[in-house]
């Protein structure tokens, strides 16, 4: 590039010099104004060539800057997502994109795991050991309450597409709430749509439209703060 933009600057200072050498070998009997006029018209040429020039090298550039990053079709395909989550706390939620669908990645509290597993909560779901109409909604080493990998109960992640005509659901993870069946209610996902509701681990509730579990992706921990859905874990 130094090399380019040295070669440039000479090209154009032998341009300018060669227009000062044949203005001032113009006749004298042409106006002023008139070898003015073309002096700065060829000037502007010059330099406009140059510019152009400049603005040619950056859009070589750009394709060479371009593939160092997935492509569309990589994307489209199902190319592998990490997420780091040294920052995430108890209650947060962060999403990403996979396979064009959002992925939800969250942290449930010591509370909150507590309550998947409780009677309570069971007896208001509809595949609640996802052993019925649920059993492909997960790979076989999230088929447990938590639906998450042994040993990571607290983080979840779930493909965040309702399973009845696939609206996002809303996050509402506060127990208890009112609108959602008041002490019932120990934390999830609510469906706008059509009423679909799923407890904090993606499981559907009986009675509503949605027939099944939300989705598991295949997912793994490369480390205890990096997850990389779209790849099982190894064997």
């Amino acid at each position: 590039m130094s090399e380019q933009t040295i070669d440039l600057k000479k090209r154009r200072f032998l341009t300018q010099a060669k227009l000062e050498m044949e203005f001032k070998s113009l006749p004298s009997k042409t106006p002023v104004s008139e070898q003015t006029i073309d002096l700065k018209k060829r000037r502007f040429l010059t330099q406009a060539t140059s510019v152009v020039g400049a603005v040619g090298v950056g859009f070589v550039a750009w394709p060479f800057i371009s593939s160092w990053k997935p492509s569309a079709r990589a994307k489209a395909a199902g190319a592998p997502v990490d997420v780091d989550i040294s920052k995430l706390e108890a209650g947060q939620l962060v999403r990403v994109l996979w396979r064009k669908k959002p992925v939800w990645i969250f942290k449930r509290g010591a509370e909150a795991n507590a309550a998947l597993s409780s009677p309570e909560l069971e007896a208001l779901l509809a595949d609640p050991n996802g052993s019925g109409n649920s059993k492909s909604q997960q790979p076989a080493y999230a088929n447990n309450t938590h639906r998450t990998i042994e040993g990571n109960e607290d983080v979840a992640v779930i493909v965040g597409v309702c399973t009845h005509l696939g609206c996002s659901p809303t996050y509402r993870p506060e127990p208890g709430a009112a609108d959602l069946g008041g002490e019932s209610w120990k934390g999830g996902f609510y469906c706008p749509c059509h009423g679909s509701k799923f407890d904090l681990a993606g499981r559907v509730y009986a009675g509503v439209p949605a027939p099944t579990n939300l989705v598991i992706p295949p997912y793994h921990f490369v480390s205890d703060t990096l997850i990389r859905i779209g790849v099982d874990p190894a064997a």
